[in-house]
């Protein structure tokens, strides 16, 4: 299958994410709320989007690390004469590990998307739980930091003058899950953090008719 259309496999559900997490969402979703009653509350939808989202950036990571090891062992998977090769950026033996550990960037996204899918995943079965406020800020401080190490990759690529489509894509998943974990701190700090709309309807619903 064509490297680039797998990566809409990716580029897709992350949208979708995306869009759970904005006021899109809910007008997505309204002729499904009969259905799928979560779907009715803000907070819910936020953190399906979210988890979407951390999902996919776990994903991409593991497929940027079975490139890095199929190029390892002599293979190609998107390599381009044109701009756009990620053979040619995970394949560069000088800059396919990071500096610190020296472990290769897929490997590292693993574990970081993996961290986040844990912390989204938890708040997530546990909206109303003391420690989902502190989750929330772990895995905005994360994605922030995330941010660091994206300027250096770009800065590998500029340099290569090439990008991997794969790795940017797993870039544009940090930004989208930085901002999901903005809006949720948002939501706790200004006391939207609750099924307000879903509570709305139950009592619009249990009022009893007038009597005129």
């Amino acid at each position: 299958m064509n490297a680039n259309l797998i990566l809409m496999l990716y580029i897709v559900p992350m949208v979708v994410g995306f869009l759970f997490m904005t006021p899109i969402g809910a007008t997505m979703t309204r002729s499904l709320t009969d259905r799928y009653s979560w779907m009715k509350h803000e907070r819910r939808r936020h953190m399906f989007g979210l988890n979407l989202v951390v999902f996919v950036g776990f994903a991409i990571s593991v497929h940027t690390t079975w490139i890095g090891n199929k190029i390892s062992e002599g293979g190609s998977v998107c390599a381009s004469a044109s701009l756009f090769s990620c053979d040619d950026v995970i394949g560069n033996p000088l800059y396919n590990t990071d500096p610190l550990f020296g472990i290769s960037w897929g490997m590292l996204g693993m574990l970081a998307f993996g961290a986040l899918f844990f912390l989204t995943r938890t708040v997530g079965k546990e909206l109303d739980a003391r420690w989902a406020e502190s989750y929330l800020n772990i895995g905005f401080y994360l994605t922030a930091a995330g941010l660091l190490v994206i300027a250096l990759l770009v800065s590998y690529e500029i340099e290569m003058q090439k990008i991997c489509q794969y790795c940017t894509t797993a870039h544009a998943a940090n930004l989208v899950a930085l901002f999901g974990f903005w809006k949720a701190r948002q939501m706790h700090e200004h006391g939207t953090w609750n099924d307000r709309d879903g509570e709305a309807a139950a009592t619009t619903s249990s009022k009893p008719a007038s009597v005129k």
